[in-house]
């Protein structure tokens, strides 16, 4: 995997809709789980959600739980992470990153390459 590389990020109302997604470059996507991270300005990066290697298993943290939806698909590897119900404290610097790790999916150390970030800002 040589380049991650997040898009879809933007303003939008409270209350409203985002899709991200993130290209992977190289062969061995597949191999890999997946996860998006997110970033506020004055605060620590942390987990928002991860897809096993299959697609077959998601994990999301408590704030998102129910309003995002994360999803892969190896053919175009690509992951995405479908956002409704979006609130004011969704703001933040977005990441995906390839996960190598094979337990805690929402630790930052089990991750090894990363994209450039996306930003989402979400008015109310």
């Amino acid at each position: 995997q040589g380049q991650l590389v997040e898009s879809g990020g933007g303003l939008v109302q409270a209350g409203g809709s985002l899709r991200l997604s993130c290209a992977a470059s190289g062969r061995t996507f597949s191999s890999y789980a997946m996860g998006w991270f997110r970033q506020a300005p004055g605060k620590e990066r942390e987990f928002v959600a991860a897809v096993t290697r299959s697609g077959g298993s998601t994990y999301y943290a408590d704030s998102v739980k129910g309003r995002f939806t994360i999803s892969r698909d190896d053919a175009k590897n690509t992951v995405y992470l479908q956002m409704n119900s979006l609130k004011p404290e969704d703001t933040a610097v977005y990441y995906c990153a390839r996960h190598f790790g094979t337990t805690v999916v929402a630790a930052l150390y089990e991750y090894d390459y990363w994209g450039q970030g996306t930003q989402v800002t979400v008015s109310s």
